[in-house]
């Protein structure tokens, strides 16, 4: 007898995801104050500033085996196993890094009975079946790995451990073959509400690279449906499991996914601890429009005149806490009309070096860089004030610059080398469109070769504010 399995819903825990995402700051392309905290420089998360992939496309193929039915794949009538066929592709949209959904299709061919229907009857007794069925469903996705995994771990990990859970509807055709012949047992087509299935299992990915994974995947399907298999009371006499009211099977597969965006990382591969730091900064951005000044702020530099030691600051003008106007090279120009931020020069020269004809200019032959997050080559918005004082500087220097960047020790050589070259090809980048001729400067990676403190290697030997010191691009004079 046909019974139609009605799942009314599907209870599985899934993370908040609100705010669950990866923190940055939107440039506009303004000069950063520098007097305003990180956090005051942190936007709103928007799908534009994320730093993450979050869409993927996967498809497999692998061997259904009906396990609890009256007509069986495993251990059957003869005591062999009967392998069907199976396939999936699914659209996968990653929610948070520990949550996603799927949606898949699966199609497959399941083989059940005494024999293959393909081959003769053996006798008058013995009854094979198959059954040809297609599948809709919209899977949760738990990342086991990383809902378990510590926030502060930042190793590098290309294994993961994932669950699935879901709901759908199926369609199939079963057919049976005895001595008699082949002929159709029973269908259920096209696709209709209320022949409903569940699917639940788990899967182990490798990370091959930033694009594609690899996963091994085992899942257990409850069809709903007594006449799956080609067996009950309605379509035929073998009936072995009387109160049975569900053929189930289960599906092992082989798949590859490929994660679809521009950026690095996907987020279900992404650093954990970056959601938290975007949390902090949004708690800290919803309280910037509280009132803390009581006599206000005479000239708009975001020091309150209660403790504002310089009350009529140019517009503009980047100050210290004390809201004095910056003077970097203490020449008597401040930052702001100074066109050599770095080097000391006579106000007449507009802050820059006056060079005697016949008279080799001395310059330093090192200036300070910048750093980056693990694993990313993104130029962050408080690093474009070093960027344009290296703008000015090299612009006012008869020298050329090598811009060279560096890794920490986490993840392979190789890997390093490439992301330290991207790195300087950035600042390169950076400093061409910002004014410096392209003649003078040139990008050179040196991986985790040029570590700021060779001490840390291991990366587990070390702070992290040691490590983050490593992965920084520098300039050298040629």
């Amino acid at each position: 007898m046909k019974l139609s399995l009605a799942i009314v819903a599907l209870a599985m825990a899934i993370p908040a995801t609100s705010y669950a995402q990866d923190s940055t700051a939107v440039s506009n392309g303004e000069y950063p104050n520098t007097f305003s905290s990180g956090s005051a420089n942190v936007s709103p998360f928007t799908n534009q500033s994320k730093r993450f992939n979050d869409w993927s496309i996967s498809a497999g193929a692998g061997v259904p085996l009906i396990q609890s039915a009256d007509l069986t794949s495993i251990k059957n009538g003869n005591g062999k196993n009967l392998f069907g066929y199976s396939a999936y592709v699914s659209i996968d949209k990653a929610i948070t890094h520990a949550f996603g959904l799927k949606l898949q299709y699966d199609r497959g061919e399941t083989r059940q009975g005494w024999f293959n229907t393909k081959d003769a009857a053996p006798d008058a007794t013995a009854v094979g079946a198959r059954t040809q069925y297609d599948a809709i469903s919209l899977l949760g996705d738990i990342n086991f790995s990383n809902l378990l995994r510590r926030v502060d771990n930042h190793s590098p990990f290309r294994w993961a451990l994932h669950g699935y859970a879901g709901i759908g509807t199926i369609a199939y055709r079963a057919y049976q073959k005895d001595i008699t012949g082949q002929r159709l047992a029973t269908e259920v087509k096209p696709f209709k509400f209320g022949s409903m299935f569940m699917q639940a299992g788990a899967g182990l990915k490798y990370k091959i690279n930033r694009r594609i994974d690899l996963e091994g995947r085992l899942m257990y399907v409850v069809t709903g449906d007594d006449e799956f298999d080609g067996g009950g009371d309605k379509y035929s006499a073998i009936n072995k499991r009387e109160e049975q009211v569900s053929d189930n099977f289960f599906n092992a597969t082989l798949g590859i996914s490929l994660k679809l965006g521009k950026h690095e990382s996907h987020l279900m591969w992404h650093d954990p601890l970056q959601e938290i730091y975007y949390k902090l900064d949004v708690l800290a951005n919803k309280n910037q429009d509280i009132e803390v000044c009581k006599k206000g702020d005479a000239d708009n530099d975001g020091v309150c005149d209660d403790w504002d030691r310089q009350l009529d600051t140019p517009a503009g003008a980047r100050v210290d806490g004390a809201g004095v106007a910056l003077d970097t090279d203490l020449d008597g120009v401040i930052d702001l009309y100074d066109k050599c931020v770095t080097v000391p020069g006579p106000v007449e020269n507009n802050g820059c070096p006056t060079v005697t004809p016949g008279k080799v200019e001395e310059t330093t032959t090192k200036l300070e860089g910048i750093e980056f997050d693990l694993n990313s080559d993104r130029i962050l918005p408080s690093n474009t004030p070093i960027l344009n004082n290296a703008v000015n500087y090299i612009n006012s220097s008869t020298g050329a610059y090598s811009v060279i960047g560096a890794t920490d020790t986490r993840g392979t050589d190789a890997y390093n080398q490439k992301l330290s070259e991207r790195r300087a090809n950035n600042v390169k980048t950076y400093l061409i469109k910002n004014g410096v001729q392209s003649g003078k400067i040139n990008a050179i990676g040196r991986g985790e070769k040029d570590l700021k403190y060779p001490e840390c290697e291991p990366a587990t030997k070390c702070p992290e504010w040691k490590n983050r010191a490593n992965r920084r691009v520098y300039f050298e004079a040629k």
